[in-house]
């Protein structure tokens, strides 16, 4: 099944250029075939091509329905971007291929990149929104000082990965409570400081650790996010 993606679709049913393309002279639609697309906030819609326009492909809903989410919680990831963006970019998609609400880049002092290009991150996410038939697009903020993201959730389960011993750590599944609103933070290459991993501390966010491994920035991230969803399909009970 291919998902054709736009998120105005309710009030201008007509599809992205990019999808337009990909409908017309890739797929090579024509005129009254069936198409889904969804909106990236839930909704998936039964639509008629009316046009088959390679630039602005016009359509016709015929049918909508709601596609929940497969977890009921609130499932966060702040991580510092990696040095290379190729890393980044291959986080965020497979994050979204797995299941995550929101994506917060952190700016830590550590931080080897200190600008990021949302847009790009967007549109990653959105290939694999489609692709992993998925109906939710996570938010992606901009880069986000870490102070700031400590104030964030504070009711939900926080969790730092951080690769210093001197600082005891728990494991993650003694840890994260299943089914409970999540914010997992993962550093930099270089870790959090010191005075970093104290003010989150204070903050009420807990240490945990991943294992005896050390781990990438971007596998640590994908490894805790992942872990949390395991965790929520072992304590989920029998209809």
């Amino acid at each position: 099944m291919i998902q054709f993606y736009a998120p105005d679709i309710a009030s201008v049913p007509v599809l992205p250029e990019s999808d337009s393309r990909h409908a017309v002279k890739v797929l090579r639609m024509t005129e009254g075939d069936t198409l889904q697309v969804i909106d990236g906030r839930g909704h998936v819609y039964t639509c008629r091509l009316v046009e088959a326009h390679p630039k602005h492909a016009s359509v016709e809903i015929t049918d909508c329905r709601e596609q929940p989410l497969p977890w009921s919680q609130q499932l966060t990831v702040a991580v510092a971007p990696t040095k290379h963006m190729d890393r980044m970019e291959w986080l965020v998609e497979k994050m979204t291929e797995i299941g995550v609400n929101r994506i917060i880049p952190l700016l830590c002092e550590r931080s080897e990149r200190r600008e990021l290009k949302v847009d790009r991150l967007e549109k990653i996410a959105v290939s694999a929104m489609k692709q992993s038939l998925k109906a939710h697009l996570p938010v992606i903020d901009t880069l986000t000082p870490l102070k700031k993201v400590t104030a964030l959730m504070p009711d939900a389960c926080r969790i730092v990965g951080y690769c210093d011993p001197s600082v005891p750590r728990r494991d993650l599944s003694h840890i994260y409570t299943p089914h409970r609103d999540t914010m997992i933070l993962i550093g930099p290459e270089g870790d959090f400081t010191p005075a970093e991993v104290s003010l989150m501390l204070e903050a009420g966010i807990q240490p945990a650790t991943f294992g005896d491994n050390r781990l990438r920035t971007e596998t640590a991230a994908l490894y805790a996010l992942s872990a949390c969803h395991v965790i929520d399909s072992l304590n989920t009970p029998e209809i």
